[in-house]
């Protein structure tokens, strides 16, 4: 019976990697590192973080391991979405620094054998920017660069949004302008209106901007919001965009863009093949200059329109539609069998030709440490760096750092301050996993010598910060070194995978590749185990303990017998048999 679940997870599973030591792009063995740079390091006292500031700390992410760095929005911007709204794609933010700082940043980067990845935000611009400015004086170019739609009149006969589409950030997604007599439309908050992608001009002005920068010798783009692009054509609906239905939820108000099920603005067709053009302009870029260009998606749907991304049929599409599963659907209520249903969610859906990817924190979600709990940063870290595919590290999981509290009077996040609930904005604002990072123990844990930060630094930094953990013998930030110089074995570069929940608390998965075997272990209660590995297929005997977690009783070197392993609680433990 062993043998048959092995061999029927191997064929769903395992057969998507082969033995085969073929070249490998460089990205598809890295590290991706997401930096939110207003929030890293602040080189000039401001309180803000900055280009300079990331320069200077290169050396950092270079010793964890890491191959490629992420660096969210640094082009020219008003702020109300701090960089989510752009108002020149061609500028830096002076607040950050200038194009020679970015230059500087790039050529040390490259002197380290690291690539820079920024962050593309195409579905809308501000409405500062010259473009939208222009429309509003009757620019006919630039005003068909947006999306406009008259008003409705209601029984009172007083003007009222086309249709009850409702913005990410609460409200009505439509914003009038008495200039043009017309509303236009914002997915997000009203300084961001979207761009129309029905307009060619609009296609060759984005295709244009990812040229400028990959010319500079940027690595490629996270794609930001990017299945926002199309509306529903409305001409299907006699000339006017549609209402959108109920999502049916009781635990949201109208106000709220759950409220909605958003089947005219999101998920579109079209957008597939405008990511598929995109690709086409990366690519023609990489046969002039000979540096592979990474695109990576963000998309919050089903796991069947994610990998969509990826291309259809000669199309090629995103190399990274990234994978969301071990955010949306697990935290530290999860059980094992939950992981490993999350795990492998996106191993089954993906082509199989194509790689696998491992977000577990970003700028816009609670902090890992925060959602799965201090004990489990190493377990967690070690599913997310050794697992098949890809791993993306935001700026911190290393370390374990956790969301930092922000009152409601020092919140700047629009999702968080369009509440208006000095209580419960906590539900909404992402201010606590942006606050500032945590380098050492003096004054604002060493992330700028301002009196006052952007943002509060986080309580706890004293003891929680990248010198302490480097001094200590034993420290999230030395596994997290461990497991990417791990990483690094042809095991983990090619070899083949398995999972089980072991009982409902143990998460295990197999690696192998040629004569080599190494099993990952992860508790993912406070609950001690006796667990049996040979359940895996050829997994007997003993095996000798390359990594612990923190707080693991085990020494590294030890000998286990591996058909009755002891566990600890929140133990994680990289096993290779011997």
């Amino acid at each position: 019976m062993k043998a048959l679940i092995f061999l029927s997870i191997l064929v769903i599973l395992g057969g998507a990697y082969s033995n085969l030591e073929t070249d490998l792009e460089w990205w598809e063995s890295t590290i991706f590192y997401q930096i939110y740079p207003r929030s890293f390091a602040d080189s000039d006292g401001d309180g803000i973080g900055d280009l300079k500031g990331i320069t200077d700390k290169l050396h950092y992410i270079r010793e964890l391991g890491v191959g490629a760095i992420w660096l969210s929005p640094i082009f020219q911007s008003p702020m109300y979405d701090f960089g989510y709204d752009i108002s020149d794609f061609y500028a830096i933010q002076e607040e950050y620094g200038t194009m020679e700082d970015f230059e500087e940043l790039l050529s040390k980067a490259n002197s380290l054998d690291m690539k820079i990845v920024l962050d593309l935000v195409p579905n809308h611009t501000s409405n500062e920017s010259m473009w939208f400015q222009e429309a509003l004086k009757g620019n006919e170019k630039y005003y068909n660069y947006f999306v406009w739609e008259d008003g409705v009149m209601d029984d009172n006969s007083v003007m009222q949004p086309p249709n009850n589409w409702r913005s990410h950030f609460r409200g009505s997604a439509w914003e009038y302008r008495e200039e043009v007599g017309k509303y236009y439309l914002h997915q997000f908050v009203v300084g961001q209106p979207d761009l129309n992608y029905n307009n060619p001009d609009v296609v060759e002005e984005m295709k244009n901007i990812i040229r400028f920068w990959l010319n500079k010798g940027v690595a490629g783009f996270r794609v930001d919001a990017v299945n926002c692009l199309f509306e529903v054509d409305k001409e299907l609906f006699g000339g006017k965009y549609p209402d959108e239905p109920l999502s049916g939820r009781t635990d949201v108000d109208p106000e709220s863009h759950d409220y909605l099920e958003h089947i005219y603005t999101k998920d579109q067709n079209e957008t597939y093949y405008m990511v598929y053009e995109w690709r086409d302009v990366f690519d023609e870029i990489s046969e002039k200059d000979g540096l592979p260009r990474v695109m990576m998606t963000e998309v919050y749907a089903s796991v069947k329109d994610v990998v969509r991304y990826f291309g259809e049929g000669d199309r090629e599409g995103a190399q990274m539609p990234f994978n969301f599963d071990l955010i949306t659907d697990v935290d530290a209520s999860s059980s094992a069998a939950d992981i490993k249903r999350a795990v492998d969610k996106f191993l089954t859906y993906k082509p199989l030709d194509r790689d696998a990817n491992w977000v577990v924190g970003n700028h816009d979600n609670s902090r890992m440490a925060t959602r799965y709990g201090s004990a489990l940063v190493d377990g967690i870290n070690m599913i997310v760096l050794l697992l098949p595919g890809v791993a993306v590290t935001y700026m911190g999981e290393e370390i374990g750092l956790v969301d930092g509290f922000v009152s409601w009077e020092d919140t700047v996040d629009p999702s968080g301050c369009n509440t208006n609930d000095p209580v419960n904005y906590v539900k909404s604002s992402r201010d606590p996993e942006r606050t500032p990072f945590q380098w050492n123990a003096e004054l604002n844990a060493g992330f700028s010598t301002a009196d006052k930060t952007w943002l509060p630094v986080a309580d706890g930094f004293e003891m929680l910060n990248v010198e302490a953990q480097k001094l200590a013998e034993r420290s999230n930030l030395k596994v997290y070194q461990a497991l990417a110089d791990l990483r690094l074995n042809g095991v983990f570069r090619y070899g083949r995978y398995d999972s089980l929940a072991l009982n409902s608390d143990v998460f295990a998965f197999k690696r192998w590749h040629n004569s080599e075997t190494y099993v990952i272990v992860v508790n993912m209660r406070d609950t001690e185990h006796e667990v049996d590995l040979t359940y895996f297929e050829n997994v007997t005997g003993d095996a000798s303990v390359v990594v612990r977690s923190v707080h693991s009783p085990k020494n590294l070197g030890d000998i286990l017998e591996v058909s009755s392993l002891p566990v600890a609680g929140y133990e994680g433990i990289v096993l290779k048999m011997v």
